[in-house]
């Protein structure tokens, strides 16, 4: 599939008056229905051509918009009015959002329209879209390969050329792991720099939206738009987003700090994945960078307590899923077999995660796991703020290997877990992360991982640009 225009050169084209947000929708809608990789889930092919006709209107009215008529892909956990919000399960299959999540109303605010709603694991729960109730998204790459998860459809969306950007959501990496299995960038931005507002809760002090794009600068032009404090949701941060995006190529790597946590680099890690990690430091060291060895002593510990932690917090949230208030109510005879018949119609990885999760929270179980899960979430998170003393930002792989194939992992549980080793402990200190395509191993994308202090995001760009160019000059092998 042709590669389509960046989000920036959409939007300028468009405010130009060079081209049509109509002409541009139109042309994306053409490209999700010939893909074929059950990247989305609905398309709203007339809600966005009306949309585009009022990004024109607005244009013509000398409106000056960010986004004006970008495409858009939205991962289906994500509340958007009059359309259907799944979260990829049966459980919410009739269910219609009455509401605009904050990120979708901040995204038409700056005129970008969303063409569709995408795949995902159901409720966010997995590592490689399989779990969804609708089947797995496949990689556009090699369709006999995952997509990853569990933001996979706006993964392979993006990769595939249907929408130059695409909002997903990270829980414990699920921006990042299938931006590397794609071949795209994913953002996980600082814990409250994007309001939960309209987001489907999984792990409620985990969750944050996030960007995949097809460049660095499209992707810090998207989480500029959809960040940002939201009085609807008290976990935002205060602080003003600023301009994410503006003059990356300006920055130069010369007295930056760049750390290498040695921990990472000793698991069971691809050799070919270790040695574009080991090229992008050269070449950042290179261009006068400090390369730094720090240790983040806790990392071992980092599934086992995201897996404790998190589906805590799962379990506790899909309570609601009930039957009574809204989505799928499973008909019976009597309230009690009405909750089990629903409920019954959760997937096996969702089930298996419920079940955990109220086990670790049961009486006499919850200090032994859950009391001791978050406190080595607090030593994790210190790990970090100790490494910040040293370097500036943390380099590292994003994944252990390229995209696995389909049905390969999903009877191991462990082993599909053990994709997310590099990536949950970002969600676990709530420290913004960004995945960059680094290289390829026959022919399927890798991803070297940055990651920064809290509201570090700008340095984040400027150092994944470098190294993007980098990639693109070829210069580094």
């Amino acid at each position: 599939m042709s590669p389509t225009l960046s989000a920036i050169a959409t939007a300028a084209s468009v405010q130009r008056g060079e081209t049509s947000a109509v002409d541009v929708v139109d042309a994306a809608l053409e490209r999700v229905a010939a893909l074929d990789l059950n990247a989305f889930l609905s398309v709203r092919a007339e809600a966005a051509r009306a949309d585009a006709v009022e990004v024109d209107r607005r244009v013509a009215r000398g409106e000056s918009l960010a986004l004006a008529g970008v495409p858009v892909a939205v991962k289906d956990n994500i509340a958007l009015k009059g359309g259907p919000t799944t979260c990829g399960s049966r459980l919410l299959e009739p269910h219609v959002s009455p509401y605009d999540a904050t990120a979708i109303a901040r995204l038409k605010t700056a005129g970008a329209v969303v063409v569709g709603k995408t795949n995902l694991d159901e409720f966010a729960m997995g590592s490689s879209t399989e779990s969804s109730a609708f089947g797995p998204t496949r990689n556009p790459h090699d369709r006999d390969r995952v997509a990853g998860g569990s933001s996979g459809g706006s993964a392979a969306a993006v990769a595939a050329g249907a929408v130059p950007v695409a909002l997903g959501s990270s829980t414990g990496g699920s921006v990042r792991q299938p931006a590397a299995f794609c071949g795209v960038v994913g953002v996980k931005p600082t814990y409250g720099r994007v309001s939960r507002y309209g987001l489907v809760a999984f792990g409620s002090s985990f969750d944050q939206i996030g960007a995949l794009a097809t460049s660095v600068e499209d992707a810090a032009r998207l989480l500029e738009v959809v960040a940002g404090s939201d009085p609807s949701d008290a976990t935002t941060r205060p602080e003003p987003v600023g301009e994410l995006g503006a003059d990356l190529d300006a920055w130069r790597p010369h007295a930056a700090r760049i750390g290498w946590p040695k921990e990472y680099f000793a698991t069971a890690l691809d050799a070919e994945i270790r040695g574009a990690c080991e090229a992008a430091l050269d070449r950042l060291a290179a261009g006068g960078a400090e390369i730094v060895e720090v240790s983040l002593p806790h990392t071992e510990y980092g599934v086992a307590v995201y897996y404790i932690v998190a589906i805590a917090e799962a379990s506790s949230n899909l309570a609601r899923y009930d039957g009574v208030r809204y989505g799928f109510r499973a008909p019976a005879d009597d309230l009690q077999s009405m909750y089990f018949r629903t409920r019954a119609a959760f997937g096996a990885e969702v089930k298996r995660r419920i079940m955990l999760g109220t086990y670790v929270l049961s009486a006499g179980y919850y200090e032994a796991f859950y009391g001791k899960g978050t406190a080595v979430r607090a030593r994790i998170s210190t790990d970090f703020d100790t490494a910040w003393e040293r370097v500036d930002v943390l380099l590292a792989p994003t994944t252990p290997t390229p995209a696995f194939k389909i049905g390969e992992k999903i009877d191991d549980p462990l082993e599909m877990y053990l994709n997310d080793i590099y990536t949950v402990s970002a969600n676990l200190a709530g420290i913004p992360a960004v995945s960059i395509p680094y290289g390829m191993i026959d022919g399927l994308p890798i991803g070297v991982q940055l990651m920064g202090p809290p509201l570090s995001e700008r340095r984040l760009f400027e150092i994944a640009r470098f190294l993007e160019r980098d990639i693109a000059s070829g210069s580094s092998g």
